[in-house]
């Protein structure tokens, strides 16, 4: 043990040095470095307080189906009542042949197309531009991952490369396109009736729109038990989920409006008033701001006070949507950011241009910063607009040609700055 004590006083020495040594050069770079920049940008401030809370919307959940399912509808696409949203195949087979039908019908309509063409030079352009629009559309949609339209947008690249193909590419005379029009028929019409009995289509009860997302909050969390929320019973049901319902293939949204009901500060939802607009902004699909309508302002416990919202806006976007924290912005501030340390209180000697002659000169007190232009500081008035922890929010002040901008770069450290002196060179 004796032995051991040695080692731990070099050990402690050491660390002592090298905490000597580091603070020793930050010394040494402040003082080789006193004047010190950093750059203006614009910026927008808001007063604004985080919503939590559910989304929540008119739905009628749709059933499962025995079979195997093809759902024919987007996530957020609008339906009416009767159109179709899915097919269910009785087996593999049936799935096969809807597919060599849906081929066939697309093939018979681009024949169709192919014998009403004029097959001059402006058809023969419009053909090849359908084309490149297709295959743009489609690239477009993979770069930024949406694959929410892929289906349709490989279907209509391949729809326009073949009727390219029959209008212009076979060389068929108008009596071949007739005849090969006449088999695909044909072959439509049987395979048509061997279809019937093996695949049903699912038609929407109502008009809305259709979502594949069921997460169990349907039944629990209406707009007809909006009254009935409390703080209590919203903040139950969020850290609550039901989770997703594999019953059933997915719902229809039946109403064109949606709300968002949120616990908020007591402080902030004071600053509401029921029936006026407010906007939120919020992230997810749909990451926007959205002006939206106070529908209620209920109950208040331990200091949290329930606030509904609604809007009859952007509902296609919301399917994916439930529990969300969005920003509920009360008033912006736009300008540009400097940092604290820029800001300062000059004094400055000026003649009054009103003044008698022989008066002397005025002492007049400006705030704003020096901004560093081509190695000299230049004074740049500024207005406060609001404050955050470490940065204000300024507009440029002034008439003349100094005038704050966003790019400028501002000294944040430096002593004895005046107008006009030269800091490098």
């Amino acid at each position: 043990m004796k032995q051991g004590k040695p080692v731990i006083t070099f050990t402690i020495f050491a660390l002592a040095a090298v905490i000597v040594i580091y603070f020793g050069y930050y010394i040494f770079n402040a003082l080789d470095e006193p004047f010190r920049t950093a750059q203006v940008y614009a910026y927008t401030a808001h007063d604004s307080v985080a919503a939590e809370g559910l989304v929540i919307r008119e739905a009628q959940v749709l059933p499962a189906q025995n079979g195997i399912l093809e759902v024919t509808r987007a996530e957020g696409e609008r339906v009416g009542k009767g159109q179709q949203i899915a097919l269910v195949y009785r087996d593999r087979q049936a799935q096969s042949d809807q597919a060599v039908i849906e081929e066939l019908q697309m093939e018979i309509e681009l024949l169709e197309d192919a014998v009403a063409q004029t097959g001059d030079l402006e058809s023969s352009a419009r053909l090849d531009e359908d084309i490149l629009r297709a295959v743009v559309d489609l690239r477009a949609s993979y770069a930024l991952g949406d694959y929410t339209q892929l289906r349709e947008q490989v279907l209509g690249v391949k729809s326009s490369v073949l009727k390219r193909g029959y209008t212009y590419g076979e060389g068929l005379t108008s009596a071949e396109l007739s005849d090969r029009l006449r088999v695909l028929n044909e072959q439509l019409a049987v395979l048509t009736r061997q279809s019937a009995q093996a695949t049903t289509r699912v038609t929407a009860p109502a008009p809305g729109v259709f979502s594949n997302l069921v997460d169990g909050y349907e039944s629990r969390l209406t707009p007809g038990t909006l009254n009935q929320l409390t703080p209590a019973l919203l903040q139950e049901l969020i850290e609550s989920p039901a989770g997703e319902d594999s019953d059933s293939m997915g719902k229809l949204i039946t109403s064109n409006t949606w709300y968002f009901a949120a616990n908020l500060p007591k402080e902030a939802a004071d600053r509401l008033v029921q029936g006026r607009s407010a906007t939120l902004r919020f992230s997810g699909e749909l990451n926007r701001d959205v002006e939206m309508t106070v529908s209620r302002i209920g109950s208040t416990q331990e200091g949290r006070t329930l606030v509904v919202f609604s809007s009859n806006r952007y509902l296609t976007l919301t399917t994916l949507l439930r529990h969300q924290t969005a920003e509920l912005i009360f008033e912006s501030f736009s300008g540009l950011r400097i940092p604290k340390e820029a800001l300062r209180l000059e004094e400055f000697t000026v003649q009054d241009p009103n003044a008698s002659s022989g008066a002397p000169p005025a002492t007049v007190s400006k705030i704003g910063v020096y901004a560093l232009v081509n190695g000299r500081a230049e004074f740049r008035e500024a207005e406060i607009v609001t404050e955050g922890s470490d940065f204000y929010v300024v507009r440029p002040a002034g008439s003349d040609k100094k005038l704050l901008r966003a790019g400028d770069s501002v000294i944040i450290h430096g002593t004895n700055l005046q107008d006009g002196m030269l800091v490098e060179g």
